[in-house]
Formats: structure tokens, sequence, C-alpha cells
């Protein structure tokens, strides 16, 4: 299992660990999402790229917090992609530490590379339980609870 950082943003270099911590995460979720081999890439870049993508691929123009592109291989399972400022501005809003939203969004992303989604209410009943179980393992609480308050 290969899973590649690519620092686009030179903000997403603190805090310190957080790059052993993506792996991690990305690791647990493609375990738990019962797929043990093939390889991702993870970029870590700013806003304006992730807004550049999201109009490329999905016809969007707006910034994302994370974009997942399958690659549709079984050696190679795709890439994710997180934006810097989106994320912080969502952790803050959510009174959440920012490594651990930004871990959350590996996990969330990874999951879309194997084929979890969360656009109807049955898949979401799949993916979330799941992210939720994955983020438990690494000591993060349930991102969804204070949704739900």
């Amino acid at each position: 299992m290969s899973i590649t950082l690519l620092i686009d943003e030179p903000k997403w270099r603190s805090p310190r660990g957080l790059g052993t911590r993506f792996r991690r995460a990305a690791r647990l979720a493609l375990e738990r999402g019962g797929h043990k081999d093939g390889a991702l890439t993870i970029l870590l870049a700013d806003d304006e790229k992730l807004r550049a993508l999201n109009l490329s691929f999905r016809g969007k123009d707006a910034a994302t917090n994370v974009l997942s592109f399958p690659a549709r291989r079984e050696d190679y399972l795709g890439d994710v992609a997180l934006a810097h400022g989106v994320t912080a501005k969502e952790a803050q809003e959510q009174n959440k530490s920012f490594a651990d939203h930004a871990v959350h969004l590996v996990v969330h992303g990874v999951l879309h590379l194997l084929g979890y989604d969360h656009v109807t209410t049955r898949d979401a009943r799949v993916m979330e339980p799941l992210e939720i179980a994955i983020l438990g393992e690494l000591g993060i609480g349930d991102p969804y609870a204070r949704e739900a308050a």
C-alpha cells in the first residue's frame, strides 16, 4: 500500500506530524473499506487549486474542502485533494481542531475512492457510520454529532 502526499500549499506543513496522521488515516480507511492493496495520492493544496479542480471536473466554480478522483484501477486507486483555507474555515466554524477535521476529510475522500457515497440517505447510512468508526480508531470524535445537535 503506497500513499503519496503532494504538498502544493506550504500552510499544510503545520501542524507537525499531520502527514503521518494522513497516511495512517488513509491506510485505516482503505483497510476498513475493504481494500488492502493499491496506491493513492493526497494533494494538499490551496483553495484556488480546489476551485479550479471543482470547476474542471464537476462544473462548480467554488472552492470545496475535499475532492476525490477514483482511478478505477486495481494498483492505483486515485487521488484525494484537500483545500487548506476551506478546511481551516470549516474547522473554526465547527469548533474542531484543524488537524482532526483534515484527517476526517482524508478518511472521507479515501472512502469515496473506494466507491462509498453519501448522496442519498441510504448511501449515507453506510458511509457515515464507517467514517465515525474509523475516526474513533484514530482518537477523533464523531464529526456528525454537532450537526445533529
